[in-house]
């Protein structure tokens, strides 16, 4: 309703930039109700998605190709945050219904008390996500950074990406 409320109103004046859940909002009765909320939030003049943070690149991959399937062309834009400790990472997967893959999670919990070993794994884990996302078309990456800039500028590093001005 706000989409169209603002297309109705304002015009083309903004960019309206939409939520997007590959692994199913944690509040949504069912897949398909889930992407249909997606799909009205498209056609009512949406211009981007912002996908919630995920672990899973085939989630990501997947709902892009539902929604090509579906006729809705906008870009959708990966969101991504970096990993920075145990307890936080598995309360916001827990939080936001992003599945969080067994193996990280096993890895990161036998790393949570060795802060230096478990940030270099989670920096690992998910510059191989930004990496895989951009190879295969993702049109950029949203960094969820929670205030703390440093693990992004460490991603940034790694994906060796030009410093936007």
């Amino acid at each position: 309703e706000l989409v169209s409320f603002i297309r109705q109103t304002q015009g083309d004046s903004f960019k309206i930039e939409v939520a997007a859940y590959p692994e199913m909002h944690p509040q949504g009765s069912g897949p398909a109700a889930d992407f249909e909320h997606y799909r009205r939030k498209v056609e009512a003049g949406a211009d981007s998605a912002i996908t919630q943070l995920f672990y899973n690149a085939d989630a990501h991959f997947d709902f892009v190709e539902r929604s090509r399937r579906a006729g809705l062309s906008i870009p959708v834009i990966p969101g991504i945050m970096p990993i920075t400790g145990f307890a936080n990472i598995v309360r916001f997967c827990t939080s936001c219904g992003a599945d969080l893959p067994r193996w990280v999670r096993l890895r990161l919990e036998e790393l949570q008390d060795d802060k230096p070993a478990l940030l270099d794994f989670g920096l690992e884990v998910v510059t191989r996500l930004c990496e895989t996302l951009l190879k295969n078309g993702a049109p950029g990456l949203h960094f969820y950074t929670i205030n703390q800039a440093e693990p992004t500028l460490r991603l940034w590093q790694n994906l060796a990406l030009p410093m936007p001005v």
